[in-house]
């Protein structure tokens, strides 16, 4: 199987982080390529950075998914995910959904917790969007600055494992979900502090990924999710101005 990790942010540094988590949780036949936005912000945390950043995603899949067997958008939040199930034949899966429905196998209630305070109002709406309210306790982030992007989880480890502990308290939660790309491979360094469930959300979409490329979904045509009918695009990067013109 082939996989793309595809990092909807700039920082190469991060990528590294997503692929080597998703190499540990990959099947050793899976053969896995992660690559970089090649323009956009260094890590998204507004509204306006993941329209952004979703645009770019859809860019960066059009010109590669021919040779991939599924995809995964690693950014938490998942920017592009829905335009890129409707444009796009191979499955897709978002880093926020499948480290969510990961944590709903293993618990009734799950709380997300993260870097950064600006992240939480996308967070709560990509939760609405996945129809996972109900199962969500809450979102804990810490507040304070951070030395670098990709260097965050280093930096933060201990704070992080404290707001796990406090997220299991504040919100009855059976699992923690660590958010955002750039906490990839943390939950393995904190389990042990943790008396929950920590999920990785890069290896849960990697695994989803591995799964539903074996089972070889068909790609709908009736439904919300249906290959949209062709029309002509004007100032597109060519490769994404392409497929939808012959869609």
């Amino acid at each position: 199987m082939r996989l793309l990790l595809l990092n909807p942010n700039t920082s190469e540094g991060v990528t590294e982080l997503i692929d080597r988590a998703g190499r540990a949780a990959a099947a050793s036949q899976t053969e896995v390529t992660s690559i970089t936005a090649p323009r956009g912000v260094p890590y998204i945390a507004t509204r306006a950075e993941a329209v952004i950043g979703g645009a770019v995603a859809l860019e960066m899949l059009a010109e590669r998914h021919q040779d991939y067997d599924a995809a995964v958008i690693a950014a938490f939040g998942d920017p592009g995910l829905g335009g890129a199930r409707e444009l796009f034949p191979l499955p897709v899966i978002g880093l926020a959904e499948a480290g969510m429905l990961t944590a709903c196998m293993l618990g009734r209630r799950f709380s997300i917790v993260t870097f950064a305070q600006a992240l939480a109002p996308w967070y709560e709406e990509c939760v609405e969007w996945h129809g996972l309210r109900g199962r969500c306790g809450g979102i804990s982030t810490l507040d304070g600055k951070f030395a670098a992007i990709d260097s965050v989880q280093e930096e933060k480890q201990d704070l992080l494992a404290q707001l796990a502990h406090e997220a299991i308290a504040k919100h009855d939660t059976d699992v923690i979900v660590l958010a955002g790309a750039p906490l990839a491979g943390l939950a393995d360094k904190i389990a042990d502090r943790v008396p929950v469930p920590v999920i990785d959300c890069v290896a849960a979409a990697v695994k989803q990924a591995e799964a539903l490329a074996a089972l070889s979904p068909r790609k709908a045509t009736v439904g919300t999710f249906r290959r949209p009918q062709a029309k002509p695009t004007m100032g597109l990067p060519s490769a994404l101005g392409a497929w939808i013109s012959q869609l």
